[in-house]
């Protein structure tokens, strides 16, 4: 593992990353910052997730560079320890970090954004192991254990123990790990720039959506799981079965020879007014220009049944499309969903 770190070390330049400066639009857009300490002295890093604007950043910059920038807060916090160390006069090797999870919506879970975090927490776990001394998100939504367990698979056991969620009183159950003057005033603390501002927006980005000037690319390149010619005149549907309200579909794709039609619905269950078999539409169908720019999105399913995805070439009748796509069914974690829930219904914070 250690010969394994220093070949990473090589390959990234790590003895020169901290005069290293990522592009302008990942200083302005890509959030976080380092902004206290905790009661023991550890560094306190700010990560505002649900504001960023991850397909803004992706169109815009490259997947290495994003990481490449996350790597570079692991340096800056261990450098900040060192520092730590040598002012209180006893040992810092762990941070404290502090995920604002409000906003967190479908958006971020874009595949590509997703396969971000997903290398960044194995890079983590295998270069910088015990560093962390606790993760703790506030303003979780429900969407939260969806998107967790997208992730956790990259993290270790350790890790995940660490992992706090805190409910309604969040900012006052903050004030346990970290003292009202070394925390923000926009987290519960006492903590303003020298200008006043709450946020303290000198030391914490709080991103936001990447203006569309920012762009270098329309698209981010795919890899699809399937591929079929959708004849003229008819349409193809794509059928996946959800066992239990919470769950997200995610879907992919892109057409060649012209535009087609997408829409999503749910088949009506034996017993339910409708004939059973027949569709409920939830996502409205309508026409996309998927051979210009391929197509993504994502829908909480609110009921357990059948989704059927329909690929609509029926108002074409001179020309067959061909389909590109992937559609994938993201599962909530189980135990962060009662927690989730546990939180809405008592206003408490869940134990780690």
């Amino acid at each position: 593992m250690l010969r394994q770190h220093v070949e990473f070390r090589k390959q990234q330049d790590l003895d020169n990353i901290l005069e290293w400066q990522p592009s302008e639009v990942i200083q302005r857009y890509d959030s976080g910052g380092l902004c206290g300490y905790d009661h023991e002295g550890c560094p306190v890093w700010f990560d505002i997730t649900g504001a960023l604007d991850p397909k803004g950043l992706l169109l815009s910059a490259s997947k290495q560079e994003m990481i490449r920038r996350r790597i570079k807060t692991c340096e800056v916090l261990q450098h900040e320890c060192e520092l730590q160390t040598v002012k209180l006069g006893k040992k810092i090797e762990t941070v404290v970090m502090v995920f604002d999870l409000e906003g967190l919506s479908l958006k971020h879970l874009w595949k590509p954004a997703v396969e971000v975090y997903q290398q960044f927490f194995a890079i983590v776990e295998a270069n910088y192991p015990e560093t962390l001394k606790v993760l703790i998100g506030v303003r979780a939504p429900k969407l939260f254990p969806v998107a967790f367990n997208l992730i956790k698979s990259f993290m270790s056991e350790e890790t995940r123990k660490k992992i706090v969620i805190l409910g309604a009183n969040w900012k006052q159950e903050l004030l346990k790990y970290i003292s009202a003057d070394q925390l923000p005033v926009e987290f519960g603390g006492t903590l303003t720039d020298p200008d006043g501002n709450p946020k303290c927006l000198t030391k914490i980005n709080y991103a936001g959506e990447v203006p569309k000037s920012y762009y270098l690319r329309n698209q981010v390149k795919m890899q699809y799981e399937h591929t079929e010619l959708v004849g003229r005149g008819s349409s193809l549907q794509v059928e996946n079965e959800i066992l239990f309200p919470g769950c997200v579909l995610r879907w992919q794709f892109a057409s060649d020879k012209g535009d087609i039609g997408f829409g999503v619905f749910l088949k009506t269950k034996m017993g339910e007014r409708q004939r059973a078999g027949e569709m409920t539409e939830v996502l409205t169908s309508q026409r996309y220009n998927a051979h210009m720019v391929p197509e993504d999105g994502s829908l909480t399913c609110l009921k357990a049944g059948v989704y059927v995805l329909r690929f609509d070439n029926t108002y074409s009748l001179v020309h067959a499309k061909k389909i590109s796509y992937t559609v994938e069914v993201l599962l909530p974690d189980k135990a962060y969903e009662e927690k989730i829930q546990h939180l809405e219904g008592t206003g408490a914070s869940p134990a780690q």
